[in-house]
């Protein structure tokens, strides 16, 4: 099966741990009726960002949760997106490794780590994880305040 012929119901393996059905899967899609169905570009970048969770799950030594990656134009706009997320294009990923610690922790692993990404940004609860071409290994901590969300530069 090629890149680009897929069946969306089926376990299409981009990596050794990671499915395409994972990659796409969001609860929020299947709440409201969404599409989360990737082009065929958008499934070689999902590719190459399974390639770099697996290099994730290595450095961790654990398995991790996949909570959010690829998101449609609509979906991302559901669920209050920003409108350059890296999730549209196949290139983000939410997750969560409790076996190996906090996502602070998990986040400070990969920043001191040499897997290349865009971003790693502990988002209160879990770790978004980009490796968007730019690459250039921000990283972030969110702050939750009175439902607003601001950013501070590091890992804090």
């Amino acid at each position: 099966m090629g890149r680009t012929d897929y069946d969306m119901t089926a376990s299409y393996l981009l990596s050794q741990n990671f499915s395409l059905s994972q990659l796409v899967f969001s609860e929020t899609a299947v709440r409201k009726g969404i599409a989360n169905d990737p082009t065929p570009e958008q499934i070689v970048n999902l590719t190459e960002l399974a390639m770099a969770l697996e290099r994730v799950v290595q450095l961790l030594g654990f398995p991790i949760t996949i909570h959010s990656a690829f998101r449609s134009a609509k979906l991302n706009a559901a669920i209050g997106g920003s409108p350059r997320s890296a999730h549209m294009d196949g290139y983000a990923c939410d997750f969560t490794c409790g076996q190996f610690g906090s996502p602070l922790e998990v986040c400070k692993a990969i920043a001191g780590s040499d897997i290349p990404f865009d971003q790693v940004i502990a988002e209160g609860t879990w770790v978004h994880f980009s490796i968007s071409p730019a690459l250039r290994k921000e990283t972030l901590t969110a702050h939750f305040d009175s439902g607003k969300v601001t950013y501070s530069t590091g890992l804090v």
